[in-house]
């Protein structure tokens, strides 16, 4: 499956209330789940280093992968409500770090460097 095709599954799984359809209010749900799912998978992480030592288990490991899963979704979803194609942001995306690293300024701050 290449993420277009993702993209389009994931689609197919949305729900908005049909009041919010194509409004800002929609767009803004997608990235307030997105943001809560990144969470998720950081308080997983926390969780591994502040009370195991570092030491991930296979259900450590599981538990992570859903969550990954879920912001998947989320930026699916949300490019999806943009009109972007998941296939062209990853895409300009290894554009973007390709130039950066023949450029040599991988490391470093600043979107636009």
């Amino acid at each position: 499956m290449n993420a277009d095709d993702y993209q389009k599954r994931a689609i197919t799984t949305a729900y908005t209330d049909p009041q919010y359809v194509n409004t800002l209010m929609e767009k803004t749900i997608w990235a307030m789940g997105l943001a809560g799912e990144a969470g998720e998978v950081v308080e997983k992480w926390k969780k591994i280093v502040a009370y195991k030592e570092g030491k991930i288990t296979p259900e450590d490991l599981d538990e992570i992968a859903k969550e990954l899963g879920d912001v998947v979704w989320y930026i699916a979803v949300m490019a999806h409500s943009l009109g972007l194609s998941l296939d062209d942001i990853m895409q300009r995306n290894l554009q973007k770090l390709a130039s950066r690293q023949k450029r040599n300024v991988i490391k470093g701050q600043g979107d636009n460097r």
